[in-house]
Parts: C-alpha cells; sequence; structure tokens
C-alpha cells in the first residue's frame, strides 16, 4: 500500500486552503474530510446536533470510507485533510499505523469565533481539540516521537518555508509551484457540506500568501464561545509547544 499522509486538523483552521495547494502538487490522490462525511451525513450520523429528518446516506460508513482510503492508497499514495474527533473509537496501533501524521493547528479565539459565525448553535463536542490533543499524545507514545505540527498563523506567515517543513518532515518534496492557483477554483467540487459554503473565500484565492497575524479578541462574544475558548486554549497550547519552525524538522 501507498503512503497515506493524514493532515489532522480542526475546523476552521485554515486546513481547506491547505488541502487545496496539496491538490495542486498533482503527484497525490487527496481527499477533503472523507470520515467527517460519514460522521455527519452517513447511515449512522454520530454528531451531536442531528435531529431526524436531517440528511443521510445509506450504505456511508466510518468503516466503508476506510475501505475507500485503502483501495485509493492501492493505486497511489493518498492525501487526507480531516477531523480527530469524528474516528476516536477507531484509533488503536494497527490502525494507525497505516498513516504517515501531521497536525494543523490554530489559535481556537479564530477558529471558535469563526464557528460561531457560520453555526451559532454549534456543540461543543464538534470543535475538536481535545481530540486532536488525545491523538497526538497518542502517537507520540505509540512511536517515541510528535508527530509534526504546524500552526496556522506561522503557515499564512511564512507559508512556503512552513510547508517545506512540512513536506520534509512527513516525507513527501516541496513543491513551490503549488503555493499558487488561479483565482475561480471550485473547493465546493470536493467538499460535500452545504456545497461548500464554508469555503467562498478559498474559491477567489490565488495561493498561500504571506498574512499578518491577527489578534482576536474576545472581549465582545458571547458568555458560552468564552467558555468554549478557555476549555480549548490548553489543547492548542500543548500541540503550539511542538510546533514546527520555518526551517527546522523533528529530529
Amino acid at each position: 500500500m501507498h503512503k497515506i499522509v493524514a493532515l489532522w486538523a480542526i475546523p476552521r483552521s485554515t486546513s481547506t486552503a491547505f488541502e487545496w495547494m496539496m491538490r495542486q502538487r498533482g503527484d497525490l490522490d487527496c481527499l477533503h474530510e472523507p470520515f467527517g462525511e460519514a460522521w455527519y451525513q452517513g447511515e449512522d450520523p454520530l454528531w451531536p446536533r442531528f435531529r431526524a429528518g436531517a440528511k443521510t446516506t445509506p450504505g456511508l460508513t466510518l468503516e466503508s470510507v476506510w475501505d475507500g482510503i485503502r483501495e485509493r492508497a492501492r493505486c497511489g499514495p493518498v492525501f487526507i485533510k480531516d477531523f480527530p474527533h469524528y474516528i476516536s473509537h477507531m484509533w488503536n496501533p494497527e490502525f494507525l499505523s497505516h498513516f504517515t501524521h501531521a497536525f494543523l493547528i490554530r489559535d481556537p479565539a479564530k477558529t471558535i469565533t469563526s464557528m460561531h459565525h457560520k453555526w451559532p448553535d454549534f456543540d461543543e463536542l464538534e470543535v475538536g481539540f481535545p481530540e486532536q490533543r488525545a491523538l497526538f499524545d497518542l502517537l507520540t507514545a505509540l512511536n517515541g516521537t510528535p508527530p509534526p505540527v504546524i500552526d496556522s498563523d506561522d503557515l499564512l506567515e511564512n507559508p512556503a518555508e512552513m510547508t517545506r517543513a512540512f513536506c520534509e518532515a512527513v516525507g513527501i518534496p516541496f513543491i513551490e509551484e503549488a503555493l499558487s492557483w488561479d483565482a475561480g477554483g471550485d473547493p465546493s467540487a470536493h467538499s460535500w457540506w452545504d456545497g461548500g459554503s464554508f469555503h467562498a473565500n478559498l474559491a477567489k484565492s490565488t495561493g498561500l500568501t504571506p498574512q499578518k497575524r491577527k489578534y482576536i479578541d474576545l472581549q465582545d462574544t458571547p458568555e458560552r464561545v468564552r467558555r468554549v475558548h478557555r476549555r480549548m486554549k490548553p489543547h492548542y497550547d500543548h500541540l503550539h509547544g511542538h510546533r514546527l519552525r520555518a526551517g527546522l524538522v523533528p529530529s
């Protein structure tokens, strides 16, 4: 079986922009949140806000998704971007051994306010920071070394060097040309959720370009948002301490 590079992210972490960049390479079969589709829209949805009558897809399960990923990997190398909280019950050494793991993190002040903007009724179980940390710690214990971690702010401030560090860490060539693309692409073609409405800005973009860091003030957000942030921040801080720096890879 060929390499399966898994980028374990959290919602609203610029992960689809990273995925879009990986699609420009042309040497990887790229999948957009395949486990998420089954978690939200499979025949037995697991998301906490599911209500009878919401969309479901007969025959689509987490197990069928995993079968499909392995089938693709028999044909060539695969890249998936997904969220660990969709499959936390599936983690075991055998399952995890099939992946080359990496993590994409983002300041929870940014992800949670963005989720609240898109989904005012989001459930805390959809945020994903605790599971992201738990998977990181499990892989570190199993392998003896931490898997690579990219911080979204570092990526957007210095996209070329951070992407190079990521590629070196997961053992794939760095292709600088993949950092830019023509505007007007259609990320929704790869998104199973809501026609890709979360990705309108990405469709207008022309690449991963340097951006200044932005500070998010939580003072004017609802108490519920601030409460979720307080609970998520320690998990982010834990992974942030292990993040890749430009020009450096894990020893």
